[in-house]
Formats: C-alpha cells, sequence, structure tokens
C-alpha cells in the first residue's frame, strides 16, 4: 500500500515538473490582481459565482459583470441577476444580491484594502471574510484571497481537491457535509502534505485543477 501511495506521489511531482512554468504563470498574474480595483471586484464576482455552479460558468459571469462594473461602479440587482442567469450559474437570484453586497462593502467603501491591513494573520481575515461578507464560505473566501495573491497558504476545498486529497492519501473519506471544524483540520492535513512534498498550497490546488480539468485555471 505505502509503494502505492509513493508511486502516486511520484506521478504527482512529474506531473508539477511539466506543468511548473504554467502554474508560476498563473501565479504571477494574480500577483498583478493585488492592488488592482477592477482585478479584485471581478475575482470577487467569480468566487461568488463559483460557488456550486461551474467554474466556466463562474468566469463567463467575471467576464460580464467585470465590464458593467468597470463602466459604471455600479450595478443593480435586475441587470446582474440576468446576467448570472445567461451564464448559467446556479441560483442567480441570490447570488446577484451576494455580489451586490459584496462588492458595496469589499470594493466600492475599499473595505478589502482596510481588512487586509488590520489582518496581518490571513487566516483571520479569512474567517472574517467567510463570517461576515454573504456568499463568502470558508472555501470562497480562501479562492478570493488566493486570486488577489493574499493569502498563498490557505486550502480552497472544493469538491476537485478534496477528491484529489483522498486519492493521495492525505485525507481518508470526503465528509458529506464540510463543517468549519472539519474544514480546518482537513486544511491542517493538506498543508503537511504541501510541506512534505514541497509545492506550495496555492500551486497544488492549480496542479489538482489540471489533473481533473486538462488545464490550468484559477
Amino acid at each position: 500500500m505505502a509503494t502505492k501511495k509513493n508511486s502516486k506521489i511520484q506521478k504527482l511531482l512529474e506531473e508539477y515538473k511539466k506543468r511548473k512554468k504554467e502554474i508560476d504563470q498563473r501565479i504571477k498574474e494574480f500577483e498583478a490582481n493585488k492592488n488592482c480595483e477592477e482585478k479584485i471586484a471581478r475575482e470577487l464576482i467569480f468566487c461568488i459565482c463559483a460557488a456550486n455552479s461551474s467554474a466556466k460558468a463562474a468566469a463567463r459571469a467575471e467576464e460580464k459583470v467585470g465590464e458593467v462594473f468597470k463602466k459604471t461602479k455600479k450595478i443593480n440587482y435586475k441587470n446582474i441577476a440576468q446576467i448570472l442567469k445567461e451564464c448559467k450559474v446556479r441560483f442567480h437570484n441570490k447570488k446577484a444580491v451576494y455580489c451586490i453586497k459584496a462588492l458595496d462593502d469589499l470594493i466600492i467603501r475599499k473595505r478589502i484594502f482596510e481588512y487586509i491591513k488590520k489582518f496581518s494573520d490571513r487566516t483571520e481575515l479569512r474567517n472574517y471574510l467567510a463570517k461576515n461578507i454573504s456568499g463568502l464560505g470558508m472555501k470562497e473566501s480562501s479562492h478570493f484571497l488566493r486570486n488577489i495573491a493574499i493569502a498563498k497558504n490557505l486550502a480552497i476545498l472544493d469538491r476537485h481537491i478534496l477528491k484529489s486529497l483522498k486519492y493521495y492519501g492525505v485525507i481518508k473519506q470526503i465528509p458529506k457535509t464540510l463543517t468549519k471544524k472539519q474544514y480546518l483540520a482537513i486544511e491542517q492535513k493538506m498543508l503537511a502534505f504541501c510541506k512534505k512534498i514541497k509545492i506550495e498550497p496555492a500551486k497544488l490546488d492549480l496542479l489538482f485543477w489540471s489533473e481533473h480539468t486538462g488545464h490550468i485555471f484559477k
């Protein structure tokens, strides 16, 4: 069993070598988002829309809503709900409300920059966003902070990542529901795994995604 597990990890490391240049490029693109209000807004929209929807649908919504936000700095409910519906984002009415509230709080009022300064501990920042911003749970907050290059050591525990963690023996089973306590426990196991194989969490997430989808996304 140990030999089989080691063989899987060896193949993972080989795949990382093949993908490393592409992964590093994506991380650089995240770095470019850090101080750009428009790009932060777009990543916020993407992460809210990606919950319970496909990443492609969320990316389409990000593109269209982002264009409107760039021009007007404001979006009305009916407009954004229609865009999300057309992009096939699930629960588009509810997520339209989440996007409007989050954009107003974090971007228009520029509170994301206040929070970044206030919470030097990125885990505390993630927890604060998950608790206080509608539409951002633990996973979405982790994803958002990774995509704006504020935190690289947080786990984005979506179904693809959980499947990979089980496949590589990091966790024994995938929980049916993911409580905050379970999320943090699995996150610690993933961080320990990252340390063992010497791949940063932000990069391992992209690598796992590429294994499932065939390409580096975000």
